[in-house]
């Protein structure tokens, strides 16, 4: 849970940064890379990431810029600059957290819950798909960039 602006600013900045590396390994010809057939493909997790910030922003109390089609783009630029977008207004708006913010209950599906809960929620959210992802992106060939830490690649290079 965040209690100080600054403590999520700086985990978002690197989170949001890894995220965003992620996406842009995704290539227009990969983007239906799925670990099986039937299975949630690189551009869906991306889009699923993306748009999820909203929903957290959401539950937060602020709206992030309206998308021009909730329809899953099916060019993988896209899918990552509509991150990059979402996570430069959430970096923006973080500007104006304050600890009473952070700390003031929000309704989160019948659960009140401290809004710096949720940005943790948002992370690992995050997190979690970034995972899935990088998953992806080996099967698909591409090179994983370290986000938590180098890759194998990048330490045989």
């Amino acid at each position: 849970m965040y209690r100080t602006k600054q403590d999520f600013i700086t985990d978002w900045t690197k989170s949001s940064a890894g995220t965003l590396d992620v996406l842009r390994t995704v290539t227009d010809e990969t983007i239906t890379q799925s670990i099986v057939p039937g299975h949630n493909s690189l551009g869906w997790i991306g889009w699923h990431v993306t748009t999820a910030l909203g929903y957290f922003t959401n539950l937060l109390g602020f709206r992030l810029s309206a998308l021009k089609s909730l329809t899953q783009p099916t060019t993988a630029g896209v899918i990552a600059a509509q991150y990059e977008r979402y996570a430069n207004e959430i970096a923006e708006a973080a500007e104006s957290f304050t600890e009473s913010y952070l700390l003031e209950e929000v309704n989160v599906h019948g659960t009140m819950t401290p809004r710096g809960a949720v940005l943790r929620m948002m992370l690992d959210h995050q997190t979690h798909h970034r995972g899935q992802m990088t998953v992806l992106l080996r099967q698909a060939g591409l090179t994983v960039p370290g986000v938590m830490g180098p890759t194998k690649e990048q330490m045989n290079a």
